[in-house]
């Protein structure tokens, strides 16, 4: 069967969170996005571990579930038939490691997914070994990356590792500033057990597939949201069998993953080069004529994911390229409910709007992915459904991100803004979750 599962989340026992990632949360806005399988994050924390061992219990498919006694009860929550399904957990911390290799310092960020509370514990006494994993939810240890890789893989032999946004300049595996210019660099002996590479939000799978060195992985995207409003902000399509070894089984042996759902790559903070506090923001191309250098402060901008990914790529033809995977480039619904109410995203009128979609259409990715557009037309009106539309065929405005800045998609020009007005309102219920904040 097909299922839609965002596997590199966090806790709110991570830093920068909200305090509403629990599992009652994530459970009801998976179902609002429309996401079947949803990482816990954070499963090592020895307090969120036992949060997760009180508020789930295993399913038949080797994946977890709310307890019932656990589901949000609030009167004002009225999720429409469409829409509710039960959610499935899957077991997922992410670790930073910071080492030095090769004479570098390595910043590199791991995901680890389990397949049971008995392995989670495990890994988590192998690694309270190694430093503080009760400070952050995303503990910072100073343990190379290929032993994170080894402890995970003696947890239980269906353990993995998926190295997280592998092009992040900072803390990531191929990433400018702090990583490695091949896999096999970072895990050695040990990249046979690599068969998952997560791309990260300012990349989607055509800059991967101009590498050749990354043929062999199934190239993966997920939200790593800190907050549950961000969940699925990207997300994989499988299409096997619901459970912890489909999901397994599909990734390592490529039988059954069938794509993703990503963000334009533009969209992430760290798509181009440049200097935010400068506002300077630069292609590869407008890089390399100013040498890597901030015009405004003098010294080097931050380096991209898409100078990284140029630098590293060796494949300039895609077109004969076999391994491919769909993908589905989106921007949130959200951000397009802001665009046409011409307000700001947080504000609550995109918020009544965004939860009478959900009631009137049907999920997040439903809505954006697979509702006929006669059907949003006719339920949402006309100006909702063009956006749509535009968004599927990839006509938008961009603006790239930098440096840490998210980039901006629009699905309409600033004149046809104009001329849309306040004639559009796409609100016309409350939020039925403020009581839950």
């Amino acid at each position: 069967m097909k299922f839609i599962a965002d596997l590199h989340i966090h806790s709110h026992y991570s830093l920068a969170t909200s305090k509403n990632l629990t599992p009652e949360h994530l459970d009801l806005w998976a179902q609002l996005k429309g996401i079947d399988v949803i990482a816990t994050g954070d499963c090592i924390h020895p307090a969120w571990l036992k949060e997760l061992k009180e508020k789930l219990e295993p399913n038949k498919s080797g994946l977890y579930r709310l307890k019932d006694r656990y589901r949000l009860r609030t009167e004002d929550i009225k999720l429409p038939k469409k829409v509710k399904k039960e959610i499935n957990f899957i077991l997922q911390t992410e670790l930073s490691c910071i080492y030095k290799k090769n004479g570098k310092v390595r910043k590199v960020h791991s995901i680890t997914i389990l397949p049971d509370f008995a392995s989670a514990e495990k890994l988590q006494k192998q690694l309270e070994k190694k430093g503080n994993i009760e400070s952050d939810g995303r503990p910072i240890l100073g343990i190379d990356a290929k032993n994170i890789l080894a402890m995970t893989l003696v947890s239980n032999d269906k353990a993995f590792v998926i190295p997280a946004h592998i092009w992040t300049p900072w803390f990531s595996v191929l990433g400018q500033n702090s990583g490695f210019d091949s896999i096999s660099e970072c895990y050695e002996d040990l990249t046979k057990y690599i068969f998952a590479l997560e791309t990260g939000l300012s990349s989607d799978p055509p800059m991967n597939w101009a590498c050749s060195f990354l043929d062999g992985f199934r190239l993966v995207s997920n939200s790593d949201a800190h907050s549950p409003e961000k969940l699925g902000r990207e997300a994989n399509i499988f299409d096997t069998e619901l459970s912890y070894d489909g999901v397994y089984n599909a990734l390592k042996n490529d039988s059954g993953f069938t794509g993703t759902i990503e963000f334009f790559p533009e969209e992430g903070k760290y798509h181009f080069d440049g200097h935010r506090k400068c506002g300077i923001c630069f292609s590869p191309g407008e890089s390399i004529k100013h040498k890597g250098i901030c015009p405004v402060c003098k010294k080097s901008v931050t380096k991209g994911v898409a100078s990284r990914v140029e630098s590293l790529s060796d494949r300039k033809d895609l077109n004969g390229f076999k391994n491919r995977k769909e993908f589905y480039s989106i921007t949130s619904l959200p951000s397009i409910l802001s665009e046409i109410l011409s307000c700001g995203v947080a504000s609550r009128k995109v918020k009544e709007a965004y939860f009478d979609v959900i009631d009137k259409v049907g999920s997040d990715f439903y809505t954006l992915l697979f509702a006929g557009l006669d059907e949003i037309r006719h339920r949402k009106g006309e100006v909702l459904s063009e956006a749509v539309k535009r968004l599927r065929q990839k006509k938008v405005h961009i603006k790239e991100g930098f440096d840490g800045k998210f980039g901006r998609i629009k699905v309409f020009s600033d004149k046809e803004m104009k001329e849309i007005g306040n004639k559009v309102s796409l609100a016309a219920r409350t939020n039925p979750f403020d009581k839950m904040s």
